[in-house]
């Protein structure tokens, strides 16, 4: 995979990350308008109980349409505190979560204004984790057709409609639940470590 265009989002899905790795460079979609509804302020983690859903509570936008990048978190809700009860009641007895914790919790202490901003920050966090870099760029208008250049991969966003499916790894829960499929990266990050990126870079990508 060469060039890619993709959204930031909220601790990005597997196959969010799977396009990352494999691409030889990222360009981010900044100017798009914001949607109901997809990974750009949702994930799903493995809970006790199974499938969970995480969403950040972003302020009602006045007129009809609102960039991506002019969306507001709001923060009159204690959803920082539930997130990050709901990661270590997921994840604490995970392999890596420890070894991870300090780095993450940061994310969660202070109030953050935009959401986009703050979506960014977890990508700094996240090639900080799995100790990865890539060459990245943002866009500076929004194009509905990419160039063929491009590998438009920007509807991975979408999240419920993204029908990739990955090789099963090991899930603190998987014996209660069985294998849960293209969660956040999170939980591959908190399972196997930075042996996670091998993992990524082998898998198929369907778009």
């Amino acid at each position: 995979m060469q060039q890619i265009i993709i959204h930031p989002t909220y601790f990005p899905s597997i196959s969010h990350f799977v396009a990352l790795m494999q691409a030889t460079e990222v360009v981010f979609e900044v100017e798009d308008n914001f949607q109901k509804q997809t990974n750009r302020n949702r994930m799903y983690i493995y809970s006790p109980n199974g499938l969970q859903l995480l969403n950040i509570p972003v302020k009602h936008a006045t007129e009809t349409k609102q960039k991506y990048k002019d969306v507001r978190i709001e923060n009159d809700f204690q959803w920082q505190k539930n997130h990050i009860k709901s990661l270590e009641a997921a994840y604490r007895t995970s392999p890596f979560f420890e070894y991870f914790e300090d780095d993450i919790r940061p994310l969660f202490e202070k109030k953050k204004e935009f959401l986009m901003d703050f979506n960014f920050e977890i990508m700094a966090f996240l090639q900080d984790a799995f100790g990865t870099n890539f060459k990245t760029s943002k866009t500076v208008e929004y194009l509905k057709e990419q160039p063929e250049i491009i590998t438009d991969l920007r509807s991975l966003v979408a999240g419920k409609k993204d029908q990739n499916t990955f090789e099963p790894y090991t899930q603190v829960f998987g014996q209660k639940h069985g294998f849960l499929n293209n969660l956040s990266i999170l939980d591959l990050l908190f399972n196997e470590g930075r042996y996670g990126l091998d993992y990524l870079r082998e898998q198929p990508l369907k778009f």
